[in-house]
């Protein structure tokens, strides 16, 4: 079996450079107020678009913006307020599962530890990573299907698992580019390298991205 091509050191420090230069302080898309939020929005998001959720979340937030509150508005109500994301039923019992851990085993606070997050019902890895990112500022790399697909195409961290990928980013990804790392190549595979028909006419880093053969603009 072929061993999948791989970038250098230094032709990655160069496509992170750029994304710098264009956005030096990128924001996720996912509307919250404060760490409890963001995480319940993350929560939300799995098999769901970011601007789904962020339709729902403004009502849903407006009444319970804590563990405590959610709570208080219980199940139901939960699961009526975020009808229109895709699993609500499971993801309703969730929220709920995980406002009560954060009551009875953190106080009403979200936790920083990894562990401790992902002890949380609904919560996995690359949620804990968006968390950690997002909300605490730790420079972790939450690998979606965004990130999977970049990571591979452009063959800065090949891999077959989003595990596997997050490992090779925490490797070649140089530490001054860490913290924002996750969100330029969320963004990136969001906007640019789509996964059907990547927009390499209109892509920073194509020069440097292993993909072939790169997509040609549509004619006029």
């Amino acid at each position: 079996m072929a061993k999948a091509r791989r970038l250098k050191p230094a032709q990655v420090e160069e496509i992170f450079r750029r994304f710098a230069e264009a956005d030096p302080s990128p924001k996720g898309e996912l509307n919250s107020v404060n760490p409890f939020t963001l995480l319940i929005a993350v929560v939300l998001s799995a098999q769901a678009t970011d601007a789904g959720v962020n339709k729902a979340t403004p009502a849903l937030f407006a009444l319970a913006d804590s563990p405590e509150k959610m709570l208080a508005l219980g199940e139901d109500k939960v699961r009526e307020l975020i009808k229109t994301i895709g699993l609500y039923r499971t993801k309703a019992k969730n929220v709920i599962g995980l406002s009560k851990a954060l009551v009875e085993r953190h106080h009403g606070e979200v936790p920083r530890e990894r562990a401790a997050l992902e002890a949380l019902p609904g919560v996995g890895r690359k949620t804990a990573n968006v968390v950690l990112n997002t909300a605490f500022g730790e420079p972790t790399i939450a690998v979606d299907t965004h990130i999977f697909r970049v990571g591979n195409r452009t063959g800065m961290a090949p891999g077959k698992t989003p595990h596997e990928v997050e490992l090779g980013l925490e490797k070649i990804v140089p530490e001054k580019y860490k913290l924002h790392a996750h969100h330029w190549l969320i963004l990136h595979g969001r906007y640019v390298c789509l996964a059907r028909k990547p927009r390499c006419y209109n892509c920073r880093i194509a020069d440097l991205c292993l993909f072939t053969p790169k997509t040609a603009a549509a004619s006029p």
